[in-house]
C-alpha cells in the first residue's frame, strides 16, 4: 500500500481483492494518530469547495460502492460535515422505480450529474447494473457484461465535459460486516438500520466479491479510475476519501473570478 494512503490500481489490472488488506492504516496505529491530518483535510476541503462554487467551470463526482455495512453513509455523514450545502448534492440509488426501468440503465444516473461548480456525491450509482444483477441473475450475461465498456464511454464523456470523477471501492472483511450487522441488531439508535434481506445478501458475498473484483478490473481507466479503500476503520476510511478528494479539489487549479474593473472605488451608500 503505497504511502499517499490510497490504492488506484493502474488501469488493465486484475484485481483480487484478497491482495488488499481491508484492516491497513498505513502509518498510523489508532484514530488519535490520524486526527490532526484529518482535521486539515476536512479543513482544505471546505476552502476548495468554496472555490470550486464560486469558479462554475468544472464539477466533482464522488461514487460510493462498497458491500452493505462497508460505510458509505458514515464516509458521507463525516467527510462532508461542514460544507456549503448549496454546493454538495448527495443521491442514493435504490431499486429502479417503474418509470426508470422504462429507459436504458443509465437514464436515471445522468439526471443526477452535479452541475458545474457543485459536488455530487452517489451512495451507490449505476454500478449496481453489473453488481446486483450479475449476483442475482436479473438480466442475462451479455447484458450486464456489455455495460462494462458502456459505463466506460459514459464516464468518458464526462470528463470531457468537466466533470471529475472520483470511484471509491469500500473495501471491509466479512467478520468486520457481521460485527456491524450486529451491531445494528443491538444498540437502539441503529436498529432502524438492520434488515433481514441484509443477512440474505450475505449468504452471496463470494459472488459479490467476484462481482466487485470484476467492476474494479473493467471500469479502471485513465478519466475514471478506481480507488480501493481499506475501511475496516472508519477513521482510516474517512481520511483515505477526504484526503483523495482534496488533492482532486487542487488538481483542478480553481480559482475566484476576477472583481469588477475598479470594485475597490466603489461606494457603499449609507
Amino acid at each position: 500500500m503505497p504511502k499517499d494512503l490510497t490504492l488506484t490500481p493502474d488501469p488493465g489490472d486484475k484485481i483480487r481483492l484478497k491482495d488488499f488488506p481491508p484492516d491497513y492504516t498505513g502509518d498510523y496505529t489508532h484514530e488519535g494518530h490520524a486526527a490532526d491530518r484529518i482535521e486539515k483535510d476536512l479543513l482544505q476541503l471546505q476552502a476548495l469547495q468554496d472555490v470550486l462554487y464560486a469558479d462554475g467551470s468544472k464539477a466533482l463526482l464522488i461514487i460510493l460502492q462498497g458491500i452493505d455495512a462497508s460505510g458509505k453513509d458514515g464516509t458521507i455523514k463525516h467527510v462532508f460535515r461542514g460544507l456549503n450545502p448549496q454546493g454538495v448534492v448527495v443521491t442514493s440509488f435504490k431499486q429502479p422505480s417503474t418509470e426508470e426501468s422504462r429507459h436504458d440503465f443509465l437514464w436515471r444516473i445522468h439526471q443526477h450529474i452535479p452541475a458545474r461548480g457543485t459536488i455530487g456525491v452517489f451512495n451507490r450509482s449505476h454500478y449496481e447494473d453489473v453488481l446486483i444483477v450479475r449476483v442475482h441473475d436479473l438480466v442475462p450475461k451479455k447484458v450486464w457484461k456489455a455495460r462494462y465498456q458502456q459505463i466506460n464511454d459514459f464516464e468518458a464523456m464526462l470528463a470531457d465535459n468537466d466533470v471529475t470523477l472520483l470511484k471509491f471501492f469500500l473495501h471491509i472483511s466479512k467478520d468486520k460486516q457481521k460485527e456491524r450487522f450486529e451491531a445494528r441488531r443491538d444498540l437502539p439508535d441503529k436498529r432502524w438500520k438492520f434488515s433481514l434481506s441484509d443477512l440474505e445478501e450475505r449468504k452471496r458475498w463470494d459472488d459479490y466479491i467476484d462481482a466487485y473484483e470484476a467492476m474494479v478490473t473493467e471500469c479502471n481507466t485513465e478519466s475514471a479510475p478506481w480507488t480501493i479503500v481499506p475501511a475496516n476503520h472508519h477513521w482510516f476510511r474517512n481520511l483515505v476519501v477526504t484526503d483523495a478528494i482534496v488533492k482532486a479539489l487542487k488538481r483542478m487549479k480553481l480559482s475566484y473570478p476576477e472583481p469588477i474593473k475598479g470594485i475597490e472605488k466603489t461606494i457603499i451608500p449609507d
